[in-house]
C-alpha cells in the first residue's frame, strides 16, 4: 500500500488544565510539571509506536485537543509536532488545530505553534460576560480572552475559532445575545456555539440535575434557561451569524465560507481517525478502539487495551445515519447506496416517512436533513434511525 491510498486523521489528546471547569466531563485534570513531562514522553513513544502500523495511510488534519493543550510549554508542543512529522505522512496543506484556553497562551508559545506548522487555533471562550465565566468556572475574564486573540492575529494566525456556550444558568437571551455579538466583531472565521448540557459527575450536575428534570418534565426550572428560552437562543444564533457571513454547517458549528473545521467535518463523514493520548478513540476501517482511560497505566506505557469492536453493517448504518444528520447538509442517498449497496428507503423508508410527515425531516437534492424543527429534538430524531 502506498501512502497516498488511504486517510488517517489524527486527534491527540492533552488532559491536563488548570482546574477543572465546574461544567466539564472531559477526561482531564490538573497535574504538575513532572507528569506532564513524563506524559509527553509517552505520547511520542506512542505516536512512535502507532505510526510504523499506520505507514499507508495519509494525514490531513490533525487535532490538539484536552483538556488545554495551552497548558503545556511550547517547547513540548513543538516536540510532539515534530514526532508526528517525522513519522507519519502528513500532506501539505493538512489543517492542523490546537485548542487553546485564555490565561495559558503567552507570544513564545503562539510563535512554537506557528514555527512547528499548527495552522488553526480554536480558543475557548464560552462567554463575553465575566460574571457568566466566574459562574462556569474558567480561569480567564473577558479582557484576558481579548488580548489571547489579538496576539494570535498579530502572530500571523488566519484560522481561528471561538467556542461560547448558551443555556447556562441565570442567562437570558439578551445575554447571550450580547456574547454573540462581542465574538462576531472579532471576525473569527468559525464559531463554535454549544448550548450546556448538565453531565452527570460535574459539580453542575450535583447544582442543576434537578432543575434539568423540571424542564424535562416541562415544569418552570428555577435556574436554567427554559425550553422556549433555549430554543430562541439557538434560532438568535443562526439568524444573527448568517447576518454575519457565518454559515451553520453543523447543529452547533458556523463558518465562513471554506473555513469548516475539517477535522470535526471527517468525524461527522466516518472518515478513519486515530485518536493519541490518554482516553482517545479511534475508529480505523469500521474498528473501534479507545486507549486507556488510567493515567498511571498510560504513563507506563501501556497505552491501547485489547478490546477491539468490529462495527458490523447495522452499526455502520446507524452511524452513518445519526452522524450525517449533524450536518445541515444531511444524509446523502447516493452515498448510502454507494458505502451499503442498498438504497436508503430499503432500511429507513419507515422512519423517514415518519420523520417527514412530523415536520422533521426534509428531502432535497438527493439528500435527508433536519428541518429547523428537527434541529430542536435532533436527540429523539436521531434515535429514531437505531434500527
Amino acid at each position: 500500500m502506498i501512502a497516498s491510498e488511504k486517510e488517517l486523521e489524527l486527534y491527540v489528546h492533552i488532559p491536563f488544565c488548570v482546574q477543572k471547569c465546574l461544567y466539564c466531563d472531559f477526561l482531564s485534570m490538573p497535574v504538575d510539571e513532572a507528569v506532564r513531562r513524563h506524559y509527553v514522553n509517552q505520547l511520542i513513544e506512542e505516536i512512535e509506536q502507532k505510526a510504523g502500523i499506520y505507514s499507508g495511510y495519509r494525514v490531513p488534519t490533525i487535532f490538539f485537543g484536552g483538556g488545554t493543550p495551552s497548558i503545556l510549554s511550547d517547547g513540548q508542543i513543538t516536540e510532539m509536532m515534530e514526532a508526528l512529522q517525522r513519522n507519519f505522512h502528513i500532506e501539505k496543506d493538512a489543517e492542523i488545530t490546537i485548542e487553546c484556553n485564555p490565561g495559558t497562551l503567552t507570544k513564545e508559545k503562539i510563535a512554537a505553534y506557528k514555527a512547528s506548522g499548527i495552522n488553526r487555533i480554536s480558543l475557548g471562550l464560552q462567554s463575553a460576560k465575566n460574571q457568566e465565566l466566574k459562574k462556569l468556572g474558567r480561569i480567564h475574564t473577558f479582557e484576558e480572552f481579548l488580548h489571547n486573540y489579538d496576539l494570535v492575529r498579530k502572530m500571523g494566525f488566519d484560522n481561528v475559532n471561538v467556542d461560547v456556550m448558551s443555556a447556562l444558568p441565570g442567562q437570558t437571551v439578551s445575554d447571550w445575545e450580547y456574547t454573540l455579538k462581542e465574538v462576531v466583531k472579532l471576525k473569527p472565521e468559525h464559531i463554535s456555539a454549544y448550548s450546556l448540557i448538565i453531565e452527570e459527575g460535574t459539580p453542575f450536575y450535583q447544582s442543576y440535575a434537578a432543575d434539568e428534570h423540571r424542564r424535562e418534565e416541562g415544569e418552570e426550572p428555577f435556574f436554567l434557561p427554559n425550553e422556549e428560552t433555549e430554543r430562541t437562543m439557538y434560532q438568535l444564533t443562526g439568524e444573527l451569524l448568517l447576518e454575519k457571513g457565518y454559515e451553520r454547517y453543523e447543529i452547533s458549528n458556523y463558518a465562513k465560507k471554506g473555513r469548516e473545521c475539517r477535522h470535526n467535518i471527517g468525524y461527522w463523514t466516518r472518515k478513519n481517525y486515530l485518536g493519541l493520548g490518554l482516553g482517545s478513540a479511534s475508529l480505523v476501517e469500521n474498528v473501534r478502539f479507545s486507549n486507556t482511560s488510567d493515567l498511571k497505566a498510560y504513563l507506563e506505557g501501556e497505552f491501547e487495551p485489547p478490546e477491539r469492536e468490529m462495527l458490523g453493517r447495522k452499526e455502520q448504518m446507524e452511524e452513518f445515519a445519526f452522524l450525517g444528520l449533524r450536518m445541515m447538509c444531511g444524509i446523502s442517498r447516493s452515498r448510502f447506496a454507494k458505502v451499503f449497496g442498498v438504497e436508503i428507503e430499503a432500511v429507513y423508508g419507515d422512519v423517514i416517512q415518519k420523520m417527514m410527515t412530523q415536520g422533521l425531516l426534509k428531502q432535497q437534492a438527493g439528500n435527508i436533513f433536519l428541518t429547523e424543527e428537527g434541529i430542536s429534538v435532533s436527540n429523539y430524531v436521531m434515535s429514531e434511525f437505531l434500527l
